[in-house]
């Protein structure tokens, strides 16, 4: 099988078309995932002339840090319109899709053998760079048109789907923080008699340490008094010893998933709270903090909480997501909220009878979410496996 490999050179050529009289002003990097993504880059005062245009099905790449993150940054354009990235990236294209689809070589690109192979072939260069020759040098098996186009049909049909679930996840979070602000910020919780609190009638008192009106009953707190931080037990691992340390269950850090490892910490419902990082407030000074319900490790990157004193760990979570924290976050070039920050924040705290009925309500909504994150997991691992076959593919 290994003979009928093609150079990946044979089939590509770079582009090298400059934003020279600066129609476009779209500037995109590259995620570690191998997506575009909005680039985080300060461009202000910078000449966009030198940079690099970017056409709907063209593919770029940053060889820069291969050997030193161990993965190969490349993605293709599958926006309608044109953009720009950085002067130092390749911006390359399919040379024949009658022989090659682009997705299809995107799909090859996304192997995790790709990118080991790729970290092979990096140079002796402090940084790990790989040489565009080294890089087309690099091989992958071209089967008929006819069989890549069912390959790659089979694989967006699964990413529709997962891209599906995610919106639709999406929307029933939008759905849990519409219930929690009616309930919470306007105090339109159903009454004894189920009719809204505040505008039927509902006693409200001043509370002088929140400045504004609750409801009688009602008073301000802060995390600690309704969660438990558990950061006690976390365990952050090293780059290498991950590495040989392989598993299924997930590995958290600040922001999400960065790895898998053979072992797990904790099984149930948590909320991680990012504890550093330049995400760890959004721009409306929000915390980042995501609730997760499985087997999993986490680093020390993420403050780690559950609920306490009959308060569900869901309500918490969304009590948290839109408070403003931003006079909490300390370290400007390393934003962060240590525990004890993260621990006095202000927060309301309800009646126990409403924090339970409201329980009832979100329970079902995050249970769907639940569902179908499961069934994410599941058609990511399904696609993986597509991928990973695709070296058994007769040529």
């Amino acid at each position: 099988m290994r003979s009928n490999y093609r150079r990946t050179g044979d089939f590509i050529r770079l582009v090298d078309e400059r934003n020279s009289e600066e129609k476009f002003d779209l500037l995109l990097g590259i995620n570690i995932d191998k997506y575009f993504m909005p680039s985080v880059a300060n461009v202000v005062g910078t000449d966009l002339s030198r940079y690099k245009v970017v056409k709907p099905g063209q593919f770029a790449c940053n060889r820069m840090h291969v050997g030193r993150d161990y993965r190969l940054p490349v993605a293709l354009s599958e926006l309608d319109h044109n953009f720009i990235v950085s002067p130092a990236y390749d911006v390359f294209e399919v040379t024949d899709q009658n022989e090659l689809l682009p997705e299809y070589l995107m799909m090859w690109f996304s192997r995790a053998e790709f990118d080991r192979n790729a970290w092979f072939y990096t140079d002796a260069d402090v940084r790990g760079g790989l040489s565009w020759s080294s890089f087309c040098d690099m091989t992958l098996p071209v089967p008929d048109p006819e069989i890549q186009k069912e390959i790659v049909n089979e694989y967006k049909t699964i990413v529709n789907r997962i891209k599906l679930n995610e919106k639709l996840n999406q929307k029933l979070e939008e759905t849990a923080q519409v219930i929690y602000k009616e309930w919470f910020v306007d105090f339109e919780f159903p009454d004894e008699n189920g009719k809204p609190y505040k505008s039927s009638g509902g006693k409200m008192v001043w509370n002088e340490e929140l400045g504004k009106e609750i409801p009688e009953g009602w008073e301000k707190c802060v995390l600690k008094d309704i969660s438990n931080c558990l950061d006690y037990q976390r365990k952050p691992l090293s780059e290498v010893e991950r590495k040989n340390f392989k598993g299924k269950f997930p590995y958290y850090g600040a922001m999400g998933i960065v790895d898998y490892v053979q072992e797990y910490i904790f099984d149930g419902e948590y909320l991680l709270f990012s504890e550093d990082g330049v995400n760890v407030i959004n721009d409306k000074g929000y915390p980042s903090v995501f609730l997760i319900n499985e087997k999993f490790w986490v680093n020390n990157h993420a403050h780690i909480l559950q609920g306490k004193n009959t308060f569900s760990t869901r309500l918490v979570y969304s009590l948290l997501k839109e408070v403003n924290v931003s006079d909490l976050v300390t370290g400007a070039a390393q934003p962060k909220i240590n525990q004890e920050n993260m621990n006095s924040i202000s927060l309301i705290k309800p009646k126990l009878n409403v924090a339970h009925d409201f329980d009832k309500i979100i329970n079902p909504i995050f249970e769907k979410i639940q569902r179908k994150t499961k069934e994410i997991k599941m058609l990511s691992e399904l696609n993986d496996l597509l991928i990973s076959k695709m070296t058994k593919v007769e040529t």
